[in-house]
């Protein structure tokens, strides 16, 4: 299992910093990559990709690679993680539903499971966004900063790490 996530370590870091080195800011790559962290830990029953590609081409400021690096992180056994978890924090928030257990989770469930799972996926979708943004901002402007002190004119460059790229500061 350490040699499949070591020949994976590549292609993800490749991705980032291609996602990085894109013609967008830090900021705009951390909140494609959040939305996309939000939207993909809802119940959305398979429409991130055809929602993201919408985005992509509608959006000119989203990250397309941001987006789809959370098709990659969410796959489905975290997907389940995190409906699992939902059905547990709802439990705990609104009280348990008499018989039931995060086994009886699905889309047939009745509506005191389903309402229980909502509201915890959407308190946890919430979270891993607003932390999934903190964590990207900060790779992407670490990003930037090495990118311009190895460039020759990285210490002329004036525009902060949130400046557009193609508009003058």
């Amino acid at each position: 299992m350490y040699d499949r996530l070591a020949s994976i370590r590549p292609r993800v870091r490749s991705g980032l910093e291609r996602a990085f080195a894109a013609d967008h800011t830090p900021h705009e790559v951390a909140a494609s990559f959040a939305f996309g962290v939000f939207f993909v830990a809802m119940p959305t029953a398979g429409t991130a990709l055809a929602l993201f590609a919408l985005i992509a081409y509608f959006v000119e400021r989203a990250s397309r690679l941001a987006l789809v690096a959370t098709l990659v992180v969410f796959n489905p056994p975290v997907k389940w993680a995190v409906y699992g978890a939902s059905f547990w924090l709802g439990s705990h928030l609104l009280g348990p539903v008499p018989g039931a257990s995060v086994a009886d989770v699905s889309l047939d469930a009745g509506l005191d499971i389903l309402f229980r799972q909502l509201v915890g996926n959407t308190i946890l979708a919430v979270a891993l966004a607003v932390v999934g943004y903190a964590v990207t901002l900060q790779l992407a402007r670490l990003h930037h900063q090495r990118q311009r002190s190895a460039s020759p004119t990285g210490a002329a460059e004036s525009r902060s790490d949130d400046a557009r790229p193609d508009v003058p500061s």
